[in-house]
């Protein structure tokens, strides 16, 4: 049987909180926004944002819990302006069967805040 890649990790429209281009490179996401979408410490990640259109790759750094911090690193601060809504993706290869039944974990943050309703 064959594999497919499929949406693993979802993180639904959070606003970027910082741009620090003097950094070697990823984003820095809150602890408790990794933990709820299920997202691990250099997993590769897709940025989409709203506000501009730009779609691009890097990966993830744990930033402090419930800090609400959103930060685009290095090379990826020139993509999003502060205030900047995102969505953040991952995705995971697996069984084509498998992937039928799968669940992704999709998380929806307050906007404002980039904390967890609920």
């Amino acid at each position: 049987m064959f594999q497919i890649e499929v949406l693993k990790s979802k993180i639904h429209r959070v606003r970027v909180t910082e741009a620090n281009l003097n950094y070697v490179g990823s984003i820095t996401i809150d602890e408790a926004l990794m933990e709820a979408a299920n997202l691990i410490e250099g997993e590769k990640v897709q940025i989409l944002d709203i506000d501009n259109g730009e779609r691009f790759e890097t990966y993830v750094i744990k930033g402090p819990r419930l800090s609400g911090a959103i930060c685009l690193n290095g090379a990826a601060a020139r993509k999003v302006q502060v205030g900047d809504v995102v969505i953040i993706v991952s995705y995971a290869r697996m069984d084509f069967q498998e992937a039928k039944t799968f669940k992704p974990w999709v998380i929806f943050p307050d906007t404002d805040t980039n904390r967890l309703v609920g």
